[in-house]
């Protein structure tokens, strides 16, 4: 009796052998499935991304269309407007009767054409200049910053000084031109409407940052009236300087001094590689 209870067979180790590998199978192709299933969300995370990324393409280049199609619309406005009334004005001296006129009349004429076209030759000078100042492009934004304040001071109605602590390398000459405009906008915006008695400007890099702040004690703006004004149907030239910051992938910060007694505007943008 006793030999026959130990060679009965045991059925229950087979069993459990067999419930463990269904477990690791089970396991094995939830652990599939979980991998397969994140692979996908990060598939349709990247396709998203991807997707604001030329969203975000698409919106600067809107934006930078439209700077241009603005500028060019100021342009064609200036020629319109003032060059064209001068050159017909112009023509009008040296009309076909001039030849039928005494020698003094002829002279007379003359001299008051070629005034007129004296005068629309600096208009277009002017024009030009405004679309890409000679100082900024020959010297650079230190430069141009430097004499558009040096002008605001010596008009005796406000201070304005300027300085640039850390400006060996210029930004490449579009990125200027850019920083510049922003400039003036702002400058424009606190001669306008802060009643200022002084205005400074500082330029520095910091961590391969380049940044300018600008200084002013009169009325301003914190940056939560910055982004109502940008998106209301008024601030058309804060608008314009969020464009082209989108451009140079550049920030802009309003803010009012801890001590409340004067407002600072800070641009910020990467800093370039060394200018050709």
């Amino acid at each position: 009796m006793f030999l026959l209870q130990a060679t009965q067979p045991t059925t229950g180790i087979p069993f459990v052998l067999i419930i463990g590998a269904l477990g690791m199978v089970v396991l094995t192709a939830s652990i599939i499935l979980l991998l397969v299933l994140h692979q996908r969300k990060v598939s349709r995370f990247n396709a998203r991304m991807q997707e604001m990324e030329k969203e975000q393409q698409r919106m600067l280049l809107n934006a930078s269309i439209k700077l241009q199609e603005e500028e060019r619309q100021r342009l064609a406005a200036d020629l319109h407007d003032d060059a064209g009334p001068m050159l017909a004005t112009a023509r009008l001296y040296l009309n076909e009767n001039l030849v039928n006129q005494d020698k003094a009349t002829q002279l007379q004429s003359v001299y008051q054409a070629r005034q007129i076209i004296d005068d629309t030759i600096q208009l277009i000078r002017n024009i030009s200049h405004s679309l890409m100042p000679p100082t900024l492009k020959n010297f650079g934004l230190e430069s141009a910053i430097n004499d558009l304040f040096q002008k605001i001071s010596g008009s005796g109605s406000m201070n304005a000084s300027s300085r640039f602590h850390d400006y060996r390398e210029r930004l490449k000459t579009e990125k200027e031109l850019v920083v510049f405009r922003i400039v003036q906008e702002l400058v424009s915006n606190i001669l306008k409407h802060s009643s200022s008695s002084f205005i400074h400007l500082t330029q520095n890099i910091h961590e391969n940052k380049f940044f300018l702040r600008i200084h002013h004690d009169g009325r301003g703006i914190i940056q939560s009236d910055f982004e109502k004004l940008t998106k209301s149907n008024i601030g058309l030239g804060l608008k314009n300087i969020t464009s082209r910051l989108r451009l140079i992938k550049g920030k802009i910060l309003f803010e009012k001094d801890i001590s409340q007694t004067y407002y600072k505007v800070t641009i910020e943008l990467p800093k370039d590689e060394p200018y050709q």
